[in-house]
């Protein structure tokens, strides 16, 4: 509780009012004092509390502000009209835990089937590989059905302008959210995500992708579904606070047995492998009987690359928040002085990404 006393009171022993700090009710404890103090009392207990409720509804407003940062960098006009998006349509997708079954199979509204449909015959037709990710990769490896409003398409960065010009002939809205990763065409209330790497640029699709696709009937089109590994790879570096996908990881090892091809997601986290070692420890420790899933020289091999990074600790290693979460640990960067890897990553691959990509926004939206 917070006491308001009223100037000219001694002590609450006199008398006065208090705000209950979790329930924020106005208590009165009259006591001695007279009815005009009294009453000043409680009208300053209530300007009080409409401070504070102020405060909080201000300071909320500012963090939401600061989740979805704008960029800067120059775009090219798009197909259609530009228009600016509210924030909360570019928040990263999360899990409606009612949508989701492994029992289940899976069933789409015809409006999505449609429009699923047309992308992968125009990307069969004009001959732009692709990668089916999201919720029908997810499907194919765990079981597991996750209703979705889109089509997510890993896709070279080279191949986004020709993908996003066929999809606007056919009368898709396109825009490129972030050059450095993101594209998506809509039609109607449902969309694609062309996505051409990971939002912090530490992973970057290449032809290897394609080449390690998987056949797969979607929408009733002949596809190709993005290996197994290549789908651990893009979810290691989604830990953030409004979305972590270290369970998806879980459970495509609990599904798969362990058989995975583990030099690939070493090969494609590089300089990165304490946060495969991060998702690793989390399998353990959700899935204790099946440890074996995870090859026994690869537990030594991580555990004592990081045992040597722990007794043999390196004074000049950058600080690497930014590329977890460049809100949370925004701070650091910003108050402390601390490097910013995730800027320096995006940078580079921004100087790579092609110029006559459409567009219509400047708002990154973070994980995929």
């Amino acid at each position: 509780m917070r006491w308001a006393s009223w100037p000219g009171s001694s002590s609450m022993a006199e008398g006065g009012c208090c705000i209950d700090s979790v329930t924020e009710d106005i208590i009165v404890q009259k006591g001695q004092l007279k009815d005009a103090s009294f009453q000043s009392s409680v009208a300053f207990s209530r300007a009080l509390l409409g401070l504070r409720r102020a405060f909080r509804k201000t300071r909320a407003l500012l963090w939401a502000d600061e989740c979805v940062t704008p960029l800067t960098v120059s775009t090219t006009e798009s197909c259609t009209t530009p228009s600016k998006r509210l924030m909360a349509d570019h928040w990263p997708k999360s899990s409606d835990v009612s949508s989701v079954t492994s029992a289940s199979a899976v069933s789409l509204p015809d409006d999505a089937v449609t429009l699923y449909r047309d992308v992968l015959l125009a990307m069969n037709d004009h001959g732009i590989p692709y990668a089916v990710a999201g919720a029908f990769a997810l499907q194919k490896y765990t079981g597991i059905w996750r209703m979705t409003k889109d089509l997510d398409l890993f896709i070279k960065a080279n191949d986004v302008p020709a993908a996003l010009a066929n999809l606007c002939q056919q009368g898709f809205r396109c825009e490129t959210l972030d050059p450095v990763w993101l594209s998506k065409a809509h039609r109607g209330e449902y969309f694609v995500d062309l996505i051409s790497g990971m939002s912090n640029a530490t992973i970057v699709v290449d032809d290897s992708w394609m080449k390690r696709t998987q056949p797969a009937m979607i929408a009733g089109v002949k596809s190709q579904i993005i290996s197994a590994e290549d789908l651990i790879a893009s979810k290691l570096f989604v830990l953030r606070r409004e979305r972590f996908d270290g369970a998806d990881i879980a459970h495509i090892i609990y599904r798969t047995k362990g058989k995975i091809d583990w030099e690939r997601i070493l090969e494609l986290a590089g300089g990165h492998w304490e946060v495969v070692l991060i998702v690793l420890m989390l399998f353990r420790y959700v899935y204790p009987a099946h440890t074996d899933y995870v090859p026994a020289p690869l537990w030594q091999d991580l555990l004592s690359r990081y045992m040597h990074a722990v007794q043999h600790p390196d004074r000049s290693a950058p600080f690497r928040g930014s590329l977890v979460d460049e809100n949370i640990f925004s701070i650091d960067v910003k108050d402390w002085g601390l490097e910013d890897l995730q800027s320096e990553y995006r940078a580079r691959q921004l100087q790579k990404a092609p110029g006559s990509s459409p567009s219509m926004g400047v708002i990154r939206r973070s994980g995929t």
